[in-house]
């Protein structure tokens, strides 16, 4: 009897200092939990909104409008020999970057300004000329690019002119509002011989939060991802 009422009084004398750890012990780890979770989305959202200097200059270099107009692929091309014009020709620019050219044959001419065409052909002609002038004229560009993903239409977009990535999405119908993650929109480029990605923030772009348009380049893919939901 008298260690059945010394377990009972141990039992009752321990109780309330469990319970007084327990209390301030809980409001610890639900605080510590809770600035956990705090941090992990506040990092969240500062990496899509803010991205690094670094990253900013790389993507804004990448989506940079081309200053000189440079010959590329499906361009056509008028080229005109003053002092010989049974040379002269209007032709397509290939695939592959090239134009078949009389007394000549292959000749790449993509990625070069019309300018330095003239010049070179010059030098490929010059005992063909009489007077040492080439004339070359853009007669027409266009370039194809391609949108999927959360959009209205996607597919194929082919423009004569410079285009943005957000205006590549209008063309293509614009966003999915039930789906469409404005915020991770990545520019799929083939370059150097491999393929670099460059995230987009375009909500940033809608909201008017941000002005430095990002510019595609021919075969670009803008790819607009499904928003994650909870349910």
């Amino acid at each position: 009897m008298k260690t059945a009422s010394f377990t009972t009084s141990a039992t009752r004398s321990s109780s309330p200092g469990l319970r007084a750890a327990a209390t301030r012990i809980l409001p610890a780890v639900l605080t510590g939990f809770g600035l956990f979770v705090l941090a992990v989305f506040s990092g969240c959202s500062s990496t899509e909104v803010a991205p690094s200097v670094q990253q900013a200059a790389f993507q804004a270099e990448a989506g940079r409008a081309p200053e000189v107009l440079t010959i590329r692929e499906g361009d056509v091309l008028k080229i005109a020999f003053p002092g010989a014009p049974n040379l002269d020709t209007t032709q397509q620019v290939r695939r592959d970057g090239r134009i078949t050219l009389s007394m000549v044959g292959e000749f790449k001419a993509s990625g070069l300004t019309p300018a330095d065409l003239e010049k070179e052909l010059v030098k490929v002609y010059s005992s063909q000329l009489v007077s040492k002038e080439v004339t070359v004229t853009v007669v027409s560009s266009s370039f194809s690019v391609f949108v999927t993903g959360a959009v209205m239409r996607p597919g194929k977009i082919t423009s004569d002119r410079p285009l943005t990535a957000l205006e590549a999405v209008m063309e293509a119908g614009g966003f999915d509002p039930a789906k469409a993650d404005m915020k991770a929109v990545v520019v799929i480029r083939n370059e150097e011989g491999g393929t670099k990605n460059y995230p987009l923030n375009l909500k940033l772009v809608l909201e008017g939060k941000s002005n430095v348009p990002f510019y595609l380049k021919p075969s670009d893919i803008v790819y607009v991802p499904t928003k994650f939901s909870w349910f």
